[in-house]
């Protein structure tokens, strides 16, 4: 017994130095231990997925022109009526408008397929959904799946938006009034996952969503492995494309990706209003790993917001950012009760117009009469092993009802325009080995 033991402190040892080799912690922030889970990155191979149920062998014709979503519909479900299977877009361009996968069902597309969607939003009916931290009644994304435990979506080819008028709709709506919501202008995302453990989405390509990109909503165990996700910033701006939104969320992987939008790339979602903290729709993000993935122009390669209540265990790692407008954006809602802690943000090197933002998210608040407006909180918030150049090193002003505390700076060479910093702002502000234009800095 004491043998045994023994080698397993020697093995323990072992993994610890090689995660620590890797630049990866085998811990979450908070001090507990990262299952292994997060260490498989095995890819799902179509043929464990079941009989393959290829859409041209089954009524869909390979006219790119023609909206097919009742034929293509009729293929998810002859293939949930026989037991599951995988349904297979092969090469070409197919139109769609929205599709409802079901149990045991899977999405593939294949190398020089494309799955596009219509950019009729009468092809997407409105139904009971989720959008920016409320329930309500709206229209589903392209690709849904709603109570799929263990769907997949795999394949190198394409799931296409085909956002334009979407995008020109929205900002003809902004030039009427500047003050619209996102809401007011009709738009499908581009996937939505409801209520859906053990997914996995892998290789293919998500681009040019007419509104957030992916969106996962009280899902458990999701891995996205080697996506790439897209949407223009110009010369037509695609507004809030979102690459991925985590929205009540635990158990996550994003891995080996390319995420470049005009908004947010990560966001964690969860809810807002005085009394989200109430809503059993409502909820935490927990457990969150970001690694190996390079951002493009983004809004914020991480925000925790604008629609959160709770973020916890979140680590971006060994990332490489080429061009977002904030590595970490924490927003500040004055009209919803927030906390976001044990968050990481380590090994990461490039481009950005300010490291770290924290400041109040005043668009569309609301406090519904309530009187007393409610805290929010952000700590234990870590910075470490970064090297970046940008405009703002330290982008941070809370409002009053905002309380920031046990922030971490460590091993840090900026370069920055504007070096300044404000340790006031953090109770319980450390920096080590922290230097802003070749300076150390305390």
């Amino acid at each position: 017994m004491k043998k045994f033991c023994f080698l397993f402190s020697q093995l323990f040892l072992l993994v610890t130095a090689a995660w620590a080799q890797s630049g990866k912690s085998p811990d979450f922030p908070d001090g507990t231990k990262i299952p292994a889970w997060f260490s498989d990155t095995s890819k799902i191979d179509i043929k464990s997925l079941g009989k393959q149920f290829i859409i041209t062998e089954h009524g869909v014709s390979r006219d790119s022109n023609k909206v097919q979503t009742v034929a293509i519909q009729r293929v998810i479900d002859r293939a949930n009526e026989q037991g599951g299977g995988v349904i297979v877009i092969p090469k070409g361009t197919f139109l769609s408008g929205a599709l409802f996968f079901k149990p045991k069902t899977h999405l593939y597309i294949d190398q020089g397929a494309v799955l596009k969607g219509s950019d009729k939003i009468a092809d997407y009916p409105i139904m009971p959904s989720r959008m920016e931290g409320q329930n309500l009644d709206y229209f589903p994304a392209l690709v849904n799946a709603y109570g799929v435990n263990g769907f997949t979506i795999s394949g190198k080819g394409i799931i296409d938006g085909n956002g334009l008028n979407y995008w020109m709709a929205f900002w003809q709506r902004r030039k009427e009034n500047p003050n619209c919501t996102n809401l007011e202008v009709s738009r499908p995302r581009l996937v939505f996952i409801w209520k859906s453990n053990d997914v996995q989405v892998q290789d293919v390509t998500l681009r040019n969503s007419g509104f957030w990109t992916s969106h996962y909503y009280q899902c458990n165990n999701i891995k996205i492995l080697n996506v790439r996700i897209t949407a223009p910033h110009e010369p037509v701006k695609a507004p809030s494309t979102d690459a991925i939104d985590l929205d009540v969320c635990n158990n996550v992987l994003v891995k080996g990706c390319y995420l470049a939008v005009n908004d947010d790339a990560i966001a964690l979602k969860g809810g807002k209003g005085p009394y989200a903290d109430k809503d059993p729709g409502n909820g935490a993000n927990t457990n969150i790993i970001i690694e190996d993935t390079h951002f493009g122009f983004c809004h914020a390669a991480l925000t925790c917001g604008s629609e959160a209540i709770h973020n916890k265990n979140v680590v971006m790692r060994n990332c490489h950012i080429e061009n977002a407008m904030r590595v970490l954006w924490l927003k500040m809602r004055p009209d919803t009760p927030q906390k976001y802690e044990f968050i990481s943000v380590e090994n990461v090197d490039g481009n950005a117009y300010s490291l770290i933002y924290v400041k109040p998210w005043k668009q569309f608040f609301d406090l519904k009469g309530r009187k007393d407006v409610p805290l929010s909180y952000s700590d234990h918030i870590s910075l470490k092993n970064i090297k970046l150049k940008c405009e703002v090193f330290f982008d941070v002003s809370p409002g009053e009802y905002d309380k920031l505390s046990e922030f971490s700076f460590e091993n840090l060479e900026i370069t920055a325009s504007n070096a300044a910093y404000d340790k006031s702002m953090v109770k319980g502000f450390s920096l080590t080995n922290v230097k802003v234009n070749n300076k150390v800095i305390q």
